[in-house]
C-alpha cells in the first residue's frame, strides 16, 4: 500500500471524504505553518471601503466629538457598532489636487510623486498583502462595484487591477480547468527562466551604469523581484482545489444596492475560507440606483441643492450601512485560527483621498472599526497647519497592529497615539 507525508489539511480532508462542502477552519486540519502561525501572532485582517467622491461632510461628521457624541445621519446605521468604531475629523495627507488625491488614500502619496519615496506610493493594502505572502491563495483582493477602484499600488508604483462581483465569486470558488492550469504552468516556467536569465544579465549591466542611471535601474529590479515573488506565491496554489462555493453565483448589474451587497458578504466568505486577509473595495453609483436618475460625479457637484444633497445622502448613508452589514457578518462568524469572531481580528477603514466632490482634501471622512484598538468616539484632532497629523499616521498604526515592522510607511511622521490595543 502506497503512503503519503502529504500534511493533512482542510482540502484534503475533503477531497478524501469524497465530500465537497465549505467546511469551515478547524484548527486540528490547518497546515503545520498556518498552526504556527496561529500559535504565535494572531491572524490579522484589513478591509478598506472607500468611493472616488468623497463625502456631503454636513451629514457626515457628528457635530460633538468624544464618546457621547450624537450620531450624524450619515453614520446612523453604524449606531449598533458605537462601541467598536471611531470617527475621525482633522485628519488629511495634506495634500491639494481634487481627483488627483483619490488615490493617495491608503499611503499619502500622489502617483506624481510617487518616485521621491522610498516604497513609492505603495498602499496599505499591498504592504500587508506582502506581510500575508503565501499564507493564502490570495494575499490581496482588489474589487470594484460600478466604479473604478483607484487606490492599490505595488511598491513599483503599478496600480493593480480590480476585479467585480463575477469576478470575485470566481476566483474564490470556481476551480480552473485542466487547460487552464497547464497554461498557467507553462506561464510560470517561461516567466521564471526569463527572470532567471534578466537577474543574470543586470548584474553585469549595473556595474556600468552612473549613479542616476543605477537608482532607476534599482526600480527595473524591484519590479522584476516583485514577478518572481509572485510566481512563488501563485505556483503553490495551482493543484489546490478551492473551497466549494456554499451558494450560486449572484447576479451582477442588479442595481448599487444588491451588488454591493453581495460584495460585502463575499468578503465575508474569503474571510471565511481564509481564501484571502487583505481587501480593498471601491463601490459609485449607477444611473436609477436608489430610484435617482444621474451620476455620482454631477451629485457630488452639489451646490447644496436640495435634490443632489439628498441624493449623495443616500448612496453615503448605504455604503456607511454595508460597512455595518460587514461587521454584522462578522460578528456572527467564529475565528478558528485565533478564537473569538472574526470581527476581532479585522480592521474595517472606510474614507476616501478626495474630502468632497467640490475637490477639496483636507479633512477627509476616515472612519475606523474592528477589534484591537480603542474605539467608540468622534476623534477631533488639531487642526492647526503645524499641529496636524498626517493621515498616514493612522495607516502606520493599522500596518504595525497587523504585525508589519516598520518604523514609517508613505508620508507617516508616526503612529496615531491614542489607539493602542484593549487590554
Amino acid at each position: 500500500m502506497k503512503t503519503t507525508t502529504e500534511p493533512i489539511t482542510r482540502r484534503r480532508f475533503l477531497r478524501q471524504s469524497g465530500v465537497m462542502i465549505a467546511l469551515p477552519l478547524m484548527e486540528s486540519l490547518l497546515p503545520r505553518a498556518m498552526a504556527k502561525e496561529a500559535a504565535g501572532k494572531p491572524v490579522k485582517r484589513f478591509v478598506c471601503l472607500s468611493n472616488n467622491y468623497g463625502v456631503y461632510p454636513q451629514a457626515f461628521f457628528p457635530a460633538q466629538g468624544g464618546h457621547d457624541f450624537e450620531m450624524s445621519p450619515t453614520l446612523k446605521t453604524l449606531e449598533r457598532h458605537r462601541a467598536d468604531f471611531t470617527v475621525f475629523s482633522n485628519l488629511d495627507h495634506g495634500l491639494q489636487g481634487g481627483h488627483a488625491c483619490v488615490p493617495s488614500l491608503l499611503s499619502g502619496v500622489m502617483p506624481v510623486v510617487a518616485p521621491n519615496f522610498p516604497e513609492m506610493n505603495m498602499s496599505l493594502d499591498q504592504k500587508l498583502a506582502e506581510h500575508v505572502g503565501a499564507a493564502t491563495r490570495f494575499p490581496s483582493m482588489t474589487l470594484a462595484v460600478n466604479d473604478a477602484n483607484l487606490i492599490s499600488f505595488t511598491r513599483t508604483g503599478v496600480q493593480v487591477p480590480a476585479i467585480d462581483l463575477r469576478g470575485m465569486y470566481r476566483a474564490l470558488f470556481i476551480d480552473e480547468d485542466a487547460k487552464d492550469k497547464m497554461a498557467a504552468r507553462e506561464r510560470f516556467a517561461r516567466h521564471g527562466s526569463i527572470l532567471d536569465a534578466v537577474m543574470d544579465e543586470a548584474k553585469s549591466v549595473e556595474r556600468s551604469l552612473g549613479q542616476e542611471d543605477r537608482a532607476k535601474f534599482r526600480e527595473y529590479l524591484e519590479a522584476v523581484r516583485g514577478m518572481e515573488r509572485k510566481i512563488t506565491q501563485d505556483e503553490p496554489w495551482l493543484d489546490r482545489p478551492k473551497p466549494k462555493a456554499p451558494q450560486p453565483e449572484p447576479p451582477q448589474g442588479k442595481g448599487t444596492e444588491k451588488d454591493l451587497k453581495a460584495m460585502i458578504e463575499l468578503i465575508a466568505l474569503a474571510m471565511q475560507t481564509d481564501s484571502s486577509r487583505v481587501f480593498t473595495l471601491t463601490s459609485g453609483f449607477s444611473n436609477g440606483d436608489f430610484g435617482l436618475s444621474g451620476g455620482y460625479h454631477g451629485y457630488s457637484h452639489h451646490g447644496e441643492r436640495d435634490k443632489e444633497v439628498a441624493a449623495l445622502k443616500a448612496i453615503e448613508g448605504y455604503q456607511v450601512s454595508m460597512m455595518a452589514h460587514l461587521i454584522d457578518l462578522l460578528k456572527a462568524q467564529p475565528d478558528p485560527l485565533n478564537g473569538g469572531t472574526l470581527f476581532d481580528h479585522t480592521t474595517i477603514l472606510y474614507g476616501c483621498g478626495m474630502a468632497t466632490g467640490q475637490h477639496t482634501t483636507r479633512n477627509l471622512p476616515i472612519v475606523l472599526a474592528g477589534g484591537g484598538f480603542k474605539l467608540g468616539e468622534h476623534r477631533v484632532l488639531r487642526e492647526g497647519k503645524t499641529e496636524r497629523l498626517p493621515a498616514a499616521n493612522l495607516l502606520l498604526s493599522i500596518a504595525k497592529h497587523f504585525g508589519v515592522e516598520t518604523e514609517r510607511f508613505g508620508t507617516s511622521t508616526g503612529t496615531l497615539r491614542g489607539l493602542e490595543g484593549k487590554s
